[in-house]
């Protein structure tokens, strides 16, 4: 019966209220006059009317203040609140009609009775109405537990009340003063008891709604509840979430960034519009992660005019349609098609913009794939350098920044070696000329970017598992996009020429322990000998063609600080232009003739501390 209710038109049940308050509002006033008089009274005369025509003056009443229009079964505090004003309206109203129609028939205090019986009456039938239908699928909604009892923590509790598929059953906070006191019904439970409550409540969910908390604080709670097998979930911090009221649709999955807990240090302003402000910018590789991030950023620098340098079409279309859409301030967006190895393309680019910054981003950086393709890796992130930098000096370009890579210390493979030699390239023209100054910043592995482990393990996660990691000692650093990026454009404009900047990558992570954490964090176990009952295998596959335990950010000791405690400036070998210029005239050579082998011992050549993990023999594509 009450499902059938549930399922009538919006329309009808709106008629059906309609009726039943009418009915009631007639009832209520006879009971009202039978209570005053102490029997049972049926009106005479004029009374009559006045009694049973209370419907045509209440139900217009009702209308006007919006009591049809709310949903029932959600009906609010708020609603309460409009049905109040509409039946003290209608009481007062009808007292005055009555007097003024049948004076002497209707006893002063019958007005009082009438108010506080149509008040319980209509406003208690709507309680019980949401009691009624609105408890008929919590069985089927996911059982949710909140962390934070703070403002934001009560309006989420509000709008999950409100869903058809969440049902909060307790609030979590670190006060002792809320710890034991009931909010909109729900008991605040301390920390210390998360998991007896998270048992004693079957929580499916724990929503963590502390918006102004500190990443450190973030991390601290996520590292807490990693052990349970609950899905976890948070409110954006609060310079992410828009003012007004908090939605569900605030929330979002714990991202590692979360996990990290890395502490942000407020950039430097002057630092970040030095290149940028009131500037001709250009920015290669602008399609992908990092070049990507770049341009977001640099926008909001208010740049003079701002190149996308991009060889990828759909890449490119995808970046200048984003950020034509920001117009957050008139600037002039170019997108532009064009290889890093055809110098004079750049050349003439440079100088029809008249560019005065250069973010040079374009590069092959999958190591694997890299690795199988040698010669693409090395004329791209080499030669492809090479012709930047000479372009930019040929045109009179002011800063030089690379992005450089860990992979360039000590490498193992044909990638980092690579990115060692585009240093290598900077660090010999920057000593060469004064017209440009050359930077190269270095970091570990970003968060997100094309290639990283976080977006595959969702996937697999997703997907039921496995969770592949290559090998159970694998760590590397992180840092996400956005991070990285800004302090990359900050440490840029502190150069003066051949500089080497080394990013502060905080503490090394072990890719098993962060894969662990994204499946517990997901609400599954992981399954191995010790639970093998568990949700999703983790799978060692194997160390990738000149993959790493580890990677290192120095070559040498020799490092210095600089005004940001999170970049470092480092003093690394370097060979002078004389004697780099034949070797890479070789190596251009052996990318002509396709001579794996010579480009294998000219890389090592330039690359001293390059030891290669691979033998030539095992590149895929060697002729044979």
């Amino acid at each position: 019966m009450i499902n059938r209710v549930i399922n009538l038109s919006r329309i009808n049940k709106q008629l059906i209220m309609l009726l039943v308050d009418s009915v009631l509002l007639v009832t209520i006033l006879l009971a009202s006059f039978s209570i005053r008089l102490g029997y049972w009274y049926f009106p005479e005369n004029n009374l009559i009317w006045v009694i049973f025509g209370t419907p045509i003056l209440a139900i217009p009443i009702f209308v006007r203040f919006g009591i049809y229009r709310v949903v029932t079964r959600y009906i609010s505090f708020k609603a309460l609140w409009s049905v109040t004003q509409a039946v003290s309206l209608y009481a007062l109203i009808w007292g005055v009609i009555g007097f003024m129609m049948a004076m002497e028939g209707i006893p002063r205090s019958v007005i009082l009775i009438n108010w506080m019986l149509s008040l319980l009456a209509i406003g208690g039938l709507r309680i019980v109405a949401r009691a009624a239908f609105g408890g008929r699928d919590d069985d089927n909604k996911k059982r949710v537990l909140v962390y934070g009892a703070g403002d934001a923590g009560v309006q989420l509790v509000s709008a999950l009340e409100h869903s058809g598929e969440y049902r909060p059953v307790g609030l979590i906070d670190d006060s002792k003063e809320l710890q034991g006191n009931q909010i909109r019904g729900l008991t605040v439970y301390s920390i210390k008891a998360i998991d007896k409550v998270i048992n004693k409540l079957k929580v499916d969910e724990v929503l963590i709604a502390m918006p102004s908390a500190s990443r450190a604080r973030r991390h601290a709670i996520i590292d807490t509840l990693e052990p349970y097998p609950v899905f976890v979930r948070m409110l954006p911090g609060v310079s992410e979430l828009a003012q007004g009221k908090v939605s569900i649709d605030d929330l979002r999955e714990v991202s590692i960034k979360d996990l990290l807990g890395r502490k942000s240090v407020e950039a430097n302003k002057d630092l970040l519009g030095k290149n940028i402000t009131n500037k001709v910018v250009i920015v290669t590789g602008a399609g992908g992660s990092i070049g990507s991030e770049l341009c977001r950023q640099i926008v909001f620098l208010k740049p003079q005019a701002l190149i996308l340098y991009e060889m990828s079409e759909l890449a490119l279309y995808t970046i200048e349609k984003e950020l034509s859409n920001i117009g957050i301030h008139p600037m002039n967006i170019y997108p532009i098609l064009g290889s890093v190895n055809n110098k004079n393309r750049l050349s003439n680019v440079l100088k029809r913009f008249d560019v005065d910054t250069i973010y040079h981003a374009a590069a092959y950086k999958h190591v694997p794939m890299v690795e199988f393709n040698n010669i693409e890796g090395i004329n791209n992130n080499i030669f492809g350098t090479l012709n930047c930098a000479q372009a930019a000096i040929d045109v009179g370009v002011e800063t030089f920044v690379l992005i450089s890579t860990d992979k360039a210390v000590r490498p193992t493979n044909t990638m980092g070696a690579t990115k060692r030699g585009a240093e290598l390239v900077l660090q010999a023209l920057s000593a060469k000329q004064n017209v440009t100054k050359f930077s190269m910043v270095r970091f570990g592995n970003v968060l997100g970017s094309s290639g990283s482990v976080i977006p595959l393990f969702k996937q697999q996660i997703k997907a039921g598992g496995p969770v592949t990691v290559t090998d159970q000692n694998i760590i590397r650093y992180f840092m996400t996009i956005d991070e990285a990026v800004e302090l990359v454009i900050q440490a840029g404009a502190m150069g003066t020429g051949g500089d080497v900047f080394v990013l502060d990558m905080g503490e090394l992570v072990r890719i098993q322990d962060l894969a662990e954490k994204m499946i517990n964090l997901s609400g599954l176990k992981v399954k191995d000998e010790s639970n093998p009952d568990g949700d999703i295998e983790i799978k060692y596959t194997g160390l990738r063609a000149g993959e790493k335990l580890y990677e290192e950010l120095l070559i040498g000791d020799n490092v210095s600080k600089t005004d940001n405690p999170l970049i470092m400036r480092a003093q690394e070998d370097m060979i002078v232009w004389d004697e780099l210029k034949p070797v890479l005239d070789e190596l251009s050579d052996a990318i002509d003739s396709d001579d794996y082998e010579r480009l294998r011992k000219l890389l090592i050549q330039i690359v001293p501390g390059f030891k290669p993990q691979c033998e030539i023999s095992d590149i895929l594509y060697k002729d044979k």
